[in-house]
């Protein structure tokens, strides 16, 4: 099964950003990753904890093809999908090519975001992932 490190490399009140390894490929991150802050692992409110999770791929109502992170403690529909920043998520992870702070529309302030999250979405799932029904999820923290 092919494994793909999330490795948290710094957190704040609005967010949790890392980068994405894939185990095997010389190592650098392919892309990077937003989350919402931990808060205590909240449905909705938090990112998952670190650990190691098995993550299938399935069609989501509202996202389409994505990949469901499983067995994350006390909560369900945690998804790898596309967005740009952590109020696109409801607890999924979501991934970008860039970091950089703009407005975001919904909370009315300037924010981190991750940019080119469509581009670096194609690649997770159409390169990285080809092929691959389930996959191995390490979460590090910062």
């Amino acid at each position: 099964m092919k494994i793909i490190t999330l490795k948290r490399i710094a957190m704040d009140e609005l967010g949790t950003y890392g980068v994405m390894i894939e185990e095997g490929v010389p190592i650098r991150p392919f892309c990077l990753s937003l989350e919402l802050p931990w808060k205590l692992n909240k449905n909705n409110e938090s990112c998952i904890p670190k650990g190691e999770y098995t993550c299938k791929r399935k069609v989501s109502p509202s996202r389409g093809e994505v990949f469901e992170v499983l067995n994350v403690p006390n909560r369900t529909d945690v998804l790898i999908h596309k967005g740009n920043w952590s109020t696109d998520s409801l607890g999924c992870i979501l991934l970008g090519e860039q970091f950089e702070d703009t407005l975001n529309p919904k909370a009315d302030k300037v924010v981190t975001s991750v940019l080119s999250s469509g581009a670096a979405f194609t690649e997770f799932m159409k390169v990285r992932l080809a092929g691959q029904e389930e996959f191995k999820l390490v979460v590090l923290e910062v």
